[in-house]
């Protein structure tokens, strides 16, 4: 009974990281329903975005302030515009962009383009020597193909429809949400806007790797980055909505719901629990999961939101899917031989450093040998000792009778002092 409890113990502890990621890809759906619906109720992207980084700061900063306390270092000129770059990148630019995009096309189709991320994250670490193109190698042939096929995916989704994907539970409404259907044009510019989205967004990855090197408390950065987004979040608001104060008009409905959601959920509990997972699996198994989300997407679309799925759009989606795991399977490859290098260096070293140790302690000890054997040469043993007191007393009374007629002889102890000590058994 007991190898049976460590059984099912050992079995959940080792699912618990394949749960907590696919709950976290049904979060992630979850935010972008919910948003699609206050975007469509009116609410405007611009003040969303400024209250999502709202509520992602204040869901942060407590944590970050106990848990990063004694290990936050201190902010320099040149750091606090790196970290202010990092909030224009990510919640101002990716996010703003990412709204709009979703406006103007669908969920499921704003998903599939997310799909694009690592391959542009890629190309980004390539312009910035970040990474080396070695061809020759079959890890970075992965990775360059995977790349190709995902823009290949994403032109095809853009461009090409097809014919409608009916589901048994969308017969009733294929023909009532025809006015919903964005049009080709809107397409295009969603698609434009979502690519600007994904390119602002791996360039955060790349500036927060750089940034991480010299301010390491990563809880307090991610909450620094969402507070100066929030203020930029807010200057770009003011400009771009010419300053309405009806626009920051918020209730308890829907708009309200989407900007609490996706600041704690997609912001504050997506952080927390990705760090933990990359922690134990790494990085790779965190983004192998990132297709899921289209897929619960598209179900949730259709069903909710009478979305219509294309044949087109489809075949670019798993396109899309195809690229991505062959550019994680590349940079899988880069964190195995990486680990692997650094196993190797380890076990070259740590002899070196047990031979140079054993070394020293050799050393110290021969010099203690040393050292005990001359003070016992020097040192007279007791037995010696009485012996040299028995003979002074003896040449003392001899000397005591015949002092002016025979010179003092000459010490024992000098004789004593010049044999050698027995060797040590």
């Amino acid at each position: 009974m007991e190898g049976k409890g460590n059984g099912i113990a050992n079995f959940v502890e080792g699912a618990q990281p394949y749960i907590a990621m696919i709950s976290l890809q049904f979060g992630y759906a979850g935010m972008n329903i919910i948003t699609k619906v206050a975007l469509n109720r009116g609410m405007s992207h611009y003040v969303l975005v400024t209250y999502r980084q709202t509520f992602a700061t204040v869901a942060l900063a407590p944590f970050a302030f106990f848990l990063e306390r004694k290990v936050r270092p201190k902010i320099t000129f040149p750091l606090f515009m790196q970290i202010l770059l990092l909030g224009l990148l990510g919640p101002v630019i990716d996010q703003n962009f990412y709204y709009a995009g979703l406006k103007l096309t669908s969920p499921t189709f704003s998903c599939a383009m997310s799909n694009m991320l690592p391959a542009m994250t890629f190309i980004l670490a390539l312009l910035c020597r970040m990474e080396k193109l070695e061809m020759k190698k079959v890890k970075c042939q992965a990775k360059v193909v995977g790349t190709m096929v995902t823009v290949g995916g994403a032109i095809l989704m853009t461009l090409y429809k097809g014919n409608v994907i009916s589901f048994f539970w969308s017969h009733h409404y294929l023909h009532s949400s025809a006015s919903m259907e964005s049009t080709y044009q809107d397409w295009v510019k969603g698609s434009i806007l979502l690519l600007f989205a994904n390119l602002a967004w791996a360039s955060f990855f790349i500036f927060q790797a750089m940034t991480l090197k010299k301010y390491t408390a990563h809880l307090s950065l991610t909450t620094l980055v969402c507070f100066l987004g929030t203020l930029q979040s807010m200057a770009v608001t003011f400009v771009m909505e010419n300053n309405k104060s009806s626009v920051w008009t918020i209730g308890w409905d829907m708009n309200l719901l989407a900007a609490v959601y996706a600041g704690i959920v997609s912001s504050s509990i997506a952080y927390y629990v990705q760090g933990m997972i990359m922690q134990k699996r790494g990085p790779v198994f965190v983004t192998a999961f990132t297709p899921m989300i289209m897929i619960i997407v598209a179900i949730m679309g259709s069903f909710m939101l009478a979305e219509k799925i294309y044949i087109g759009r489809v075949v670019g989606g798993v396109l899309m899917v195809v690229g991505l795991y062959s550019v994680l399977w590349g940079k899988y490859r880069d964190y195995k031989d990486q680990k692997e290098a650094v196993l190797e260096e380890a076990a070259i070293v740590e002899p070196v450093k047990l031979i140079i140790c054993e070394a020293k302690v050799g050393k110290k000890l021969a010099t203690v040998v040393e050292e005990e054997e001359e003070e016992e040469e020097e040192k007279p043993t007791s037995s010696s000792l009485n012996d040299i007191e028995m003979q002074r007393n003896d040449t003392t009374s001899i000397v005591g009778i015949s002092v002016s007629i025979l010179p003092s002889p000459p010490p024992p102890i000098i004789v004593i002092a010049m044999q050698k000590a027995p060797p040590k058994a």
